[in-house]
Parts: C-alpha cells; structure tokens; sequence
C-alpha cells in the first residue's frame, strides 16, 4: 500500500513537470544558446540564462522571485552573456509543446547599469518591448498570444528595438497563463546580453517599471475567469505599455 502510494505520488510529480516549463534556449540572429537546465544542480552549469531550478509556476504577482523566476540566481563564474546588434531577431524556444494556450505573451528588457552578474534583478528597471495577448476571438476560445507561441512550435519572435542604446542587459520572456479561473500562472525567465551598435534611445521613466511591482491580483488581467465571459473581445495585457525605441 505504501509502495502504491509512493508511486501514486511520483507519478503526480512526473505529470506536475510535465504540464508547465520554461525557456530551453534562445537563437539571436541565428546564433544559438542553450538556457539553464532545470532540475539539475547549477555547479558546473554555463549560461546565458540565470539560474530557475522549476517547471512550475508562479502564482503571486508579489512574489520576489517574479523578474527571473526561482530562484534567479547568477551562475557564478559559469553565468555568460551573448553580445547581440541592437535590431538583433531574438527567438525564445520553450519545452515543445508547451502545454497552455490561454494568456498573453510578454518580452521585457532592462539595463543594468553595469555587469549584469552581479546585479539584483527585483531591483531593476524593466521595460517591455513585446506583448501579445487576445488576437482574435473572444476571451474563452480565441487565439492567444500563448496559442500563437504553441502554433509557432512553442517558440517566440522578437526584435530588440534597434534604436536601443549600447549597454549590458537582461531579456525576459514571459508567459501569464490564464486558463485556471481566478488563478494565474506566471513563467518567466531571464538571459543577459550585451547589446552593441550606434543607437542612443533609452525607455523614459513612463515605460519602466519593478518586478515584482508591476502587477497586482486586482489587475483585470491578471485574476480573470475567461470561461464565464464567453464573447467578450477584449483583455487588458498587465505591466506597462510596450517600448519600442
């Protein structure tokens, strides 16, 4: 009996890791990095990505660890940067397929005003430069920006605005899953760059928020029942609005 249950509750766990995830690796301008893999010790472990050590979700906009998932940590002596053109196509591969297809995609920067390894990610200045929310349809069985990034082989398409100012970096991609009523899903993960080129742009202030700081659980976005809404068209993307130099 206690041999079933234990099987019963590794299996749970098994499924439990497979229903969600992260981002797995990143191509930029057709050079590609491999992200850190989950589960598996740090030690030894080099990246562009910072540490996230689960596939399960977030669940509280508040959370500390929202800017660069659990646990966010720098990998040490193994934590790397790409050096990417401002204007550079940034695309962001997640475990395929990703298994959610209701909520919005979001693509966040932030600079870190100096060597991002040794920065604190809740502490920086984000600024969002994609989003993608209801495409088409309405709230309980339309297109996603999260069905969109499945169809696109559970991958996302980005451009960093080429008018972006030289400097080191973060790039975050986000998903907010919203098929759960009442319960959002956050996924996020974070990679450090270093941008190059001649552009002089910066987001002004209006633009910038915190992570934690730029959601709430009051936010029509975030705490939404899509399914007792059939026919409603619209849905307001949470955080700022998007940067686009």
């Amino acid at each position: 009996m206690r041999l079933s249950s234990a099987f019963a509750s590794l299996a749970l766990s098994a499924s439990q890791v497979l229903a969600h995830g992260g981002v797995l690796s990143y191509s930029f301008n057709g050079v590609t990095y491999n992200g850190f893999v989950p589960y598996n010790t740090p030690t030894g472990q080099s990246s562009i990505q910072r540490e996230w050590d689960t596939y399960n979700p977030i669940t509280d906009p508040t959370d500390s660890l929202l800017s660069c998932n659990t646990n966010g940590a720098s990998l040490g002596s193994g934590q790397k940067s790409a050096t990417v053109p401002a204007g550079a196509t940034v695309i962001a591969y997640w475990n395929n397929p990703w298994p959610h297809t209701i909520g919005p995609v979001m693509v966040y920067m932030a600079n870190c005003g100096g060597d991002c390894t040794s920065a604190t990610t809740s502490q920086l200045d984000w600024f969002k430069i994609d989003q993608a929310g209801l495409i088409s349809g309405d709230l309980p069985t339309g297109l996603w920006g999260m069905g969109e990034l499945v169809n696109d082989n559970s991958s996302w398409t980005t451009t960093i605005p080429a008018s972006l100012a030289p400097g080191n970096y973060f790039i975050r991609h986000e998903l907010l899953a919203i098929h759960t009523s009442d319960q959002p899903q956050f996924y996020a993960e974070c990679a450090q760059l270093v941008v190059t080129g001649s552009g002089t742009a910066t987001p002004p202030s209006s633009f910038l928020v915190k992570l934690p700081g730029a959601y709430s659980a009051s936010d029509p976005g975030v705490t939404i029942d899509v399914y007792s809404q059939p026919g409603v068209t619209n849905y307001t993307i949470p955080g700022p609005a998007v940067w686009s130099g």
